[in-house]
């Protein structure tokens, strides 16, 4: 370039070159991007932590890419100036730069307002949180069978507030890091396991009042043995749910004045060695230790207050165990009704040891009907249709709850509500805690539950109608 020809301008420089006005909209775009992200952020609306990776993570990497660039096309635009640019292609480049710069205003006002606001609202929903990585399948899974399946997952796990807001971020982050070099923990740990767990008063109380007096409940439990008729048993209990002032079991837990504490022994808070109990309207305040507890080593372990989460832990990521799921599938699959012995072949075949999802999609169906040839050769030549149809509910028994590339099967994730598959009730209620006045936690049945006799269940069933639903069900 002679000293005669007069030096292009930066605004020619910015669109001379492809490269520089890529760097360019690069640039841009993160800086619309992040304006139009940014009042959210201020005001801590935005809950989801996936967010978090959109902004300080995806953004500032578009940003920083394209302020690399830039310099870059100047240099190249610099050597072609030198060449052979004359200035009468000023007109030109003036040309070119206003459109260019008038279509990047354009996009990015369309793609900062609806693009990034779209975006955030997909991170905001069920299917993104449970699909978008493959270490959530479980999870999500679990969750499309919950009461609480049209709940976001941000309303319960992200508490609200600068707090929530920051850790939120952070775990993001974290989250991305782990998956991106395959260092998560399979399986995953449950929010107890890893300390995640966001208060009850953040999550749970904000649809559920804590104090709301709900009385009894009745209930109705069906299982079946694994003989060869199947026999049908139905257990009536009488839940002592209770609430408030009334007692009951949320009474006496989370009644008001009540609070408990309680020291752990491992991670699952499965073994609870120590429990204080205080209830600040009567005054009494006792500490149970349990028999086999060392009082010098409570001091060593953690301790947390009593939610309600401590006991459903399991609201909306509840797995099933084999037996059970075979009960719901023999009430609710009309194939596998009259099958004889399905209740024990289905039990061995969902517990057997499959390599993969794919594999056991394969292996029980077969395997269900290899049992009914053997055993049963008339049932499998009059129902070969319906043990197909049973053998594929075994397989969606299956797939809902055991996952072998993420170390998830049968009992990997305890459930506290109630003492029949895990400890539960059982943790605290052993009659094994005891204070220094020799009164221990109870374990008498009656405190939560009464179980209606054998014969005053029939007679109940009926009355309820419970009878006549259920039939209902297997006609369908």
């Amino acid at each position: 370039m002679t000293s005669e020809q007069p030096k292009p301008s930066l605004l020619i420089l910015l669109t001379s070159h492809w490269i520089t006005m890529l760097g360019v909209a690069l640039v841009t775009l993160a800086g619309f991007s992040w304006l139009f992200l940014l009042p959210a952020h201020v005001r801590a609306r935005v809950d989801n932590p996936y967010i978090g990776l959109v902004v300080f993570l995806a953004i500032p990497l578009l940003f920083f890419l394209g302020l690399a660039l830039i310099p870059i096309g100047i240099a190249l635009t610099r050597r072609r100036w030198a060449a052979h640019l004359d200035t009468t292609d000023r007109g030109a480049a003036r040309r070119r730069a206003a459109i260019f710069f008038a279509g990047m205003t354009l996009a990015n006002l369309l793609i900062g307002s609806q693009l990034t606001y779209w975006a955030v609202a997909h991170m905001e929903t069920v299917k993104f949180c449970g699909q978008s990585c493959h270490v959530m399948k479980p999870e999500f899974t679990a969750h499309q069978r919950s009461p609480h399946q049209a709940v976001e997952c941000v309303r319960c796990h992200v508490e609200t507030g600068a707090r929530g807001w920051i850790r939120s971020k952070v775990a993001g982050i974290r989250q991305l890091k782990a998956v991106t070099f395959n260092t998560f923990d399979r399986p995953i740990k449950s929010a107890m396991e890893s300390n995640r767990l966001v208060s009850s008063a953040e999550t749970c109380q904000q649809c559920h009042y804590r104090a709301q007096v709900t009385g009894d409940r009745l209930r109705v439990f069906t299982s079946f043995k694994d003989d060869e008729a199947n026999t049908r048993s139905d257990t009536l209990l009488i839940m002592r749910v209770g609430g408030g002032s009334f007692g009951g079991i949320h009474g006496a837990h989370l009644g008001s004045g009540v609070r408990i504490r309680y020291a752990v022994a491992d991670a699952k808070r499965q073994t609870i060695p120590w429990v204080e109990y205080r209830n600040q309207q009567t005054g009494v305040v006792r500490t149970y230790l349990a028999s086999d507890a060392k009082p010098e080593s409570i001091s060593t372990m953690r301790t947390f207050e009593m939610q309600c989460a401590d006991c459903h832990n399991r609201p909306s990521h509840a797995f099933e165990l084999p037996g059970r799921a075979v009960d719901e599938a023999i009430l609710t699959v009309k194939a596998t009704q009259g099958l004889p012995s399905f209740k024990k072949a289905g039990v061995d075949l969902l517990q057997a040891e499959y390599g993969s999802q794919l594999e056991a999609g394969k292996k029980i169906p077969e395997g269900l009907m290899n049992f009914y040839a053997q055993k049963f050769p008339e049932v499998r030549s009059q129902r070969a249709a319906d043990i197909e149809a049973a053998g594929n509910a075994l397989v969606a028994i299956y797939q809902r709850n055991v996952f072998p590339d993420l170390k998830v099967t049968w009992g990997t994730y305890a459930n506290n509500l109630g003492h029949n598959d895990f400890p539960g009730c059982f943790r605290c209620h052993d009659e094994s805690h005891t204070s220094s006045d020799n009164k221990t936690i109870t374990q008498d049945c009656a405190t939560c539950h009464e179980i209606l006799t054998d014969e005053a269940s029939v007679t109940v069933l009926k009355n309820l109608g419970v009878s006549d639903r259920i039939a209902a069900i297997q006609k369908q």
